[in-house]
């Protein structure tokens, strides 16, 4: 940009600061606030803009300044230690015992031994052996204390009054932490040549130009972490939907996590390689006995869903051993002993934790979309609808395939895998329609859909991303680059 187009670009407050500088003499920013009749805050920002211009030149000197710490204020009010001391003894009529200086300077230890080092080293004093101890009396030669003449104590005074003091002085201020010391940065302007220049050239422009094109600051705006609002509004989406939130603990029962689920208690996923068992407590509180009764009777002998069950000897131990929860049906089981409505819609966004090997699409730590849908007319084809809508419609899936799965709390049961742009066909979840044996000791016979989403999974196909790791990743550039998210 050359000298003719800088000119045309410069604004009133340039014009003005350049004016209060055509003396040619070093201004700081309030000497040409004063000059220019402008405020100094807009005189702070045209100094930098026409720094940026290259028409002034900017020069910084530092300078230390002292200011008076809580200690030094005291001793300005109260007077210094050493005075006070000095005082006391005064008034004890020059000579007394070192306890009863203590008892009238009102000085704690500290501050009398500190005063006593002080005045001996000034010669104010002289310390003798006497009948009540030790003994202290003045010379003669604090008379200059006295009367106001100590030089600390007037350094004291030229600091509050924002004067100079002598080196000695300054260092012991700082010393006793009396004063803080503090450094000053002074900023002063001067036209440079190609400001003299534009001084001359400033009266042939009439009108400002504006580059409307140029460049302008990145904006990083606050908002939610985008995994955040996904999970957000999704959980909004739901409840919009007519469906209830149920509550999702980090812990649970075997009981609910397990049995409730007619998995029994020899199952090989309830071993140690598979969930997390909790050290403190081992043990929590199971439902009513008549829910529990019914339970047992289901895993031994089906009891009444024409059933044979499991065939073993089932264990209310077992049941009760506290565990990080696994899976995210265990809150679907605790809501069903709790009682549902029907026809009635449940859901919960759960945190599940399971051992794992770590990488691009799995983590021993991750959330879960739990719901189910209890209603008479409900078939298999709507749960397989709905799930595919969810995945097309809401996490923006390219495509959706089915496949024929088993768990031991659905019959029929189905896994469903969408189409990732990077990672191609992705597992994300599994569903079914609960069992008898599940539902019937539980008090509901209506059909009941059910499905646990990989939530997470759902996110990186929204987010387009894909590690899962990413979801919890603190990369800013990412962070602050992400756009707002939308579920339809």
């Amino acid at each position: 940009m050359n000298l003719n187009q800088v000119i045309a670009s410069i604004s009133a407050i340039e014009k003005e600061t350049l004016k209060a500088l055509e003396s040619e003499k070093a201004k700081g920013p309030k000497e040409i606030a004063g000059d220019a009749n402008i405020p100094l805050d807009s005189v702070r920002r045209a100094v930098q803009w026409l720094k940026e211009k290259n028409l002034i030149q900017l020069e910084e000197q530092e300078e230390k300044s002292l200011k008076l710490s809580p200690a030094g204020k005291s001793s300005l009010r109260k007077g210094l230690p050493e005075k006070m001391f000095i005082e006391a003894l005064q008034r004890l009529g020059g000579k007394a015992a070192l306890e009863e200086v203590k008892k009238e300077s009102k000085l704690n230890t500290p501050e009398l031994h500190a005063s006593m080092g002080l005045a001996k080293k000034n010669a104010w004093l002289t310390i003798s052996k006497g009948e009540k101890g030790v003994e202290l009396g003045l010379t003669g030669l604090e008379e200059a204390l006295l009367k106001g003449e100590y030089s600390l104590e007037k350094a004291l005074n030229a600091v509050e009054a924002g004067e100079e003091i002598e080196e000695a002085e300054r260092k012991e201020l700082l010393r006793r932490g009396l004063a803080g010391e503090s450094t000053i940065v002074k900023r002063t302007a001067k036209l440079n040549q190609n400001g003299l220049n534009a001084m001359k050239m400033l009266s042939t422009v009439k009108q400002r130009t504006y580059n409307v094109q140029g460049q302008v600051p990145k904006l990083f705006i606050g908002k939610k972490q985008p995994y955040i609002q996904f999970l957000e509004q999704i959980r909004s989406k739901l409840v919009a939907l007519g469906f209830q939130e149920m509550a999702s603990p980090l812990t649970t029962q075997e009981f609910y996590n397990f049995d409730v689920l007619f998995q029994p208690q020899n199952h090989p996923a309830r071993n140690w390689t598979d969930t997390y068992q909790l050290k403190k407590p081992k043990s929590g509180k199971l439902p009513p006995n008549s829910i529990v009764e019914r339970v047992k009777a289901a895993h031994e002998n089906g009891w009444k869903t024409k059933s044979k069950g499991w065939g073993y000897n089932w264990s209310r131990e077992v049941a009760a051993r506290v565990m990080p929860t696994a899976h995210g049906t265990a809150h679907s089981a605790r809501q069903i002993v709790k009682g549902v409505e029907v026809p009635g819609k449940y859901f919960t966004i759960a945190r599940c934790y399971r051992p794992d090997v770590v990488d691009a699409t799995h983590m021993i730590e991750f959330n879960q979309l739990e719901g189910f849908i209890v209603d008479e007319s409900f078939t298999f084809r709507h749960l397989l609808g709905m799930l595919k809508q969810f995945a097309i419609e809401v996490a923006g899936a390219e495509d959706v395939k089915f496949f024929p799965d088993y768990y031991p709390f659905t019959e029929p049961s189905v896994q469903m895998s969408a189409k990732h742009p990077k990672l191609g066909w992705v597992e994300f979840g599994g569903a079914g329609i609960f069992r008898p044996e599940m539902m019937e000791p539980l008090g509901v016979k209506a059909p009941t859909l059910a499905w646990g989403l990989g939530i997470d999974r759902l996110a990186m196909f929204k987010l387009g991303i894909k590690d899962i790791r990413y979801l919890f990743a603190q990369d800013l550039d990412w962070l602050r680059k992400s756009e707002m998210v939308s579920v339809k």
